[in-house]
């Protein structure tokens, strides 16, 4: 058996390979509610063989969302469509994840179709933005947004625990803190988006405690036995490289004394200046700087679609989990063509009976 197919286990949960879907924002809800969309999509990706699905960025309060159709988990009507997903998930055989998140000042935005861009503030679907300083990200994102209060942080921080409460309620087994790609707790971190002079501003352990905190308080409430984890930035590209990535693992390691149980290595995108080196698996190296620093199980994507590259990754120990993205959407059976290139004796056992006796039985033709 190749290494992308080996089990893994973190706590209580057994995956059955090491291959995960990114969490991908599908911008298709109403008022924060999953439908049958998204129903049917997480439990067609499950079906294609990976051994977890993590549901996409879901927002813990109505101002955390990126756009006005991103899912939501801040009461319990979604709550209870996100259940269903948690359950087709599962019944497919794949590991229900879910990612929650508050989009910062990223919020109040077009979907990417429509623009990505911010809404005009007459629309009467906008909202205002918040983030650690009055700061905006620039680009196609130009809105000012609110500096937080202490009160707008704790409230925020409650939001998270309450969104965990009910992620758990609705069957999801594996957790995941959105802090990367300049979203709230990101900009925390960011010497791009902090400027404050109080606790919560000022060097990195300061700038970090946003995410500490969090991280202390939901883990209050997410069992033992399941594993909470996050996606982190942990490098901009942005000319101090090095001095970020110091600082990321410093954090790092703060989190899994807090309880961190797996780290998704991911890119800061605090700044549209950021001149970041894309290529196929260009993550990998950092992922596995950052595994050896912290002692904590990694995962990462961007670009770790080819079978054999994702392979040779987990099978060096560089990463624990390979997430696989876009590759997902364009081939939900991504799994059954990565096990025919790795050679697995009978690639079909990743497929749905319905699906695998017939190409088992017949080839792929």
């Amino acid at each position: 058996m190749s290494a992308l197919f080996s089990p893994f286990t973190l706590k209580e949960v057994r995956l059955r390979n090491r291959i995960a879907v990114s969490p991908m924002c599908q911008y298709s809800a109403e008022e924060g509610v999953a439908n049958d969309w998204h129903t049917v999509h997480y439990a067609s990706l499950a079906r294609g063989g990976a051994g977890l699905v993590v549901v996409e960025a879901t927002a813990v309060s109505p101002e955390g969302r990126i756009t006005p159709y991103c899912l939501g988990l801040w009461n319990d009507a979604q709550a209870k469509a996100l259940a269903q997903v948690a359950a087709g998930i599962k019944k497919a055989g794949a590991v229900p994840g879910i990612q929650i998140a508050h989009a910062g000042r990223k919020a109040s935005a077009n979907r990417p179709w429509e623009g990505d861009d911010h809404l005009p503030e007459s629309d009467p679907r906008a909202w205002t933005p918040i983030s650690p300083s009055a700061i905006p990200f620039g680009a196609n994102l130009p809105r000012v947004p609110r500096e937080m209060t202490l009160e707008d942080i704790a409230r925020v921080q409650r939001d998270f625990v309450a969104a965990a409460r009910r992620a758990l309620e609705a069957g999801f087994e594996w957790l995941e803190l959105h802090f990367a790609h300049g979203y709230l707790a990101q900009s925390f971190f960011s010497v791009h988006a902090n400027q404050r002079t109080d606790a919560y501003g000022g060097d990195a352990e300061r700038r970090g405690r946003f995410l500490r905190e969090t991280l202390a308080a939901v883990r209050e409430v997410w069992p033992e036995r399941l594993p909470l984890t996050a996606r982190f930035g942990v490098i901009e590209f942005d000319g101090r490289d090095e001095e970020t990535l110091a600082e990321s693992i410093e954090l790092a390691r703060a989190f899994r004394r807090l309880g961190l149980d797996l780290l998704d290595v991911s890119i800061g995108f605090s700044t549209p200046a950021a001149k970041i080196p894309w290529a196929p698996a260009f993550m990998v190296p950092i992922a596995a700087r950052v595994r050896e620093a912290t002692g904590l199980p990694v995962a990462s994507s961007w670009g770790i679609d080819v079978p054999a590259t994702a392979n040779e990754a987990v099978a060096r120990q560089r990463l624990d989990l390979v997430m696989v993205a876009r590759a997902h959407l364009a081939n939900p059976h991504w799994p059954y063509k990565a096990a025919l290139e790795l050679g697995e004796e009978r690639p079909s056992w990743v497929l749905p009976a319905p699906y695998a006796h017939w190409l088992e039985r017949y080839g792929r033709a």
